[in-house]
């Protein structure tokens, strides 16, 4: 009767530990990108080659988890420190968890609602359907001037995801400054909105990004509460300063057999006030294409174009021509090629608020040199 007894209570603790199990997990997880890189015109006129880290994707490493509540209710949480391969140090200006750090409810039947450092709206939905989502960077807007490369993350934030409806998805975040008796300061808010059906997916949102209120004091940077800097080059260096950026993002994508075919549109406005060191409203349009071709499962190649015309304060163009290819060799590791060239002309505002003659920068890799730049690059990535 003992053993009896004791085999039972055995038994029923460990469908109990099991239980426990199912009903809550956390994934380690990770990535790391690395390559030699070749800039023409990286800086004036001198070239550059070196190791390169995060070309494709970020390198990063994360925890992610959730824990089932009952009733199809789940607590979620990601913690996600972004980081340099070549020197080992932080990205996303040192933070700890700088891609993402977030908790919230998830339902099968509602969706989402998170708390914490996180991705805007359109990040989430529109990028996407870029280009970018192939090849990153190089297929980006020149200078990322329209974060479709991603270049901001926003703080404090309070972010709705909803489940798909039969193809279409929505989401919207608000971000509290968290200032006091600045709530109409520094704040950011972001919404947009998918849908797919069959090979056809479209999406578009908005994002806006507001600066610190000054002070009556001139400002001398981005220093918003909420919203990253998305002044990576000498392309928008000179807005820093400005009061609000508002994003206009809209794409498709077309997907038949092994041809996937994209197109996009974005508008970013950089808007002024009185303690911004320029007087009028920058305005960035875009417009962009890209053509995929998936040779085998294991092998794709692309081409991508891009131009950018500046209106309001200057009066810069850029035209820009990307080529790619990705070679899978498993699951979870593949080789890389991609490569660009872009071209600029007109005028641009500098950061101590002159002008110059319009300089190349591709994508947000940062390298700001003469009329023209190109770039070609060669790495590996890595998933763990």
């Amino acid at each position: 009767m003992k053993k009896t007894s004791l085999a039972a209570v055995s038994l029923a603790l460990l469908a109990v530990a099991g239980a426990a199990r199912a009903q809550s997990s956390v994934t380690l997880y990770g990535l790391i990108d690395e390559g030699v890189m070749y800039v023409n015109h990286a800086s004036a006129s001198a070239n550059e080659i070196g190791l390169s880290s995060g070309n494709l994707s970020g390198s990063r490493w994360g925890l992610k988890g959730s824990e089932d509540l009952g009733s199809g209710l789940k607590a979620i949480f990601a913690l996600e420190s972004g980081f340099n391969v070549n020197t080992g140090k932080l990205g996303q200006s040192s933070r700890m968890f700088g891609r993402q750090a977030y908790v919230g409810l998830t339902g099968d039947s509602w969706g989402s609602v998170t708390l914490g450092r996180q991705y805007d709206p359109e990040v989430d939905l529109v990028q996407p359907v870029t280009g970018d989502n192939y090849f990153a960077s190089s297929f980006a807007t020149p200078g990322d001037v329209d974060n479709n490369d991603n270049s901001a993350r926003v703080n404090n934030a309070v972010k709705y995801s909803s489940p798909s409806y039969g193809g279409l998805k929505f989401e919207g975040l608000y971000a509290f400054s968290g200032v006091a008796g600045q709530t109409g300061q520094g704040y950011t808010y972001s919404g947009a909105v998918s849908y797919t059906t069959g090979g056809l997916s479209l999406a578009g949102g908005y994002l806006r990004m507001t600066n610190d209120s000054g002070d009556g004091a001139a400002r001398t940077t981005w220093s918003s509460a909420t919203g990253d800097s998305v002044f990576d080059s000498d392309i928008n260096s000179g807005y820093a300063t400005a009061k609000s950026v508002g994003i206009a993002q809209a794409a498709a994508r077309y997907v038949a057999g092994p041809v996937t075919l994209g197109v996009g549109y974005s508008n970013a406005q950089y808007k002024a006030d009185a303690s911004s060191s320029f007087g009028s409203t920058e305005k960035y349009n875009t417009a962009k294409a890209f053509a995929l071709y998936q040779f085998t499962p294991s092998v794709m190649a692309g081409v991508g174009y891009a131009y950018t015309s500046a209106s309001g304060d200057t009066d810069a163009h850029y035209n820009q021509v990307s080529v790619g290819a990705d070679y899978l060799v498993s699951k979870r590791t593949d080789f890389y090629m991609v490569g660009a060239y872009q071209h600029a002309n007109g005028t641009q505002r500098l950061s101590d608020g002159s002008t110059q003659a319009a300089v190349a920068s591709i994508g947000s890799y940062g390298y700001s040199g003469t009329d023209s730049q190109a770039l070609l690059m060669v790495g590996i990535r890595h998933r763990f």
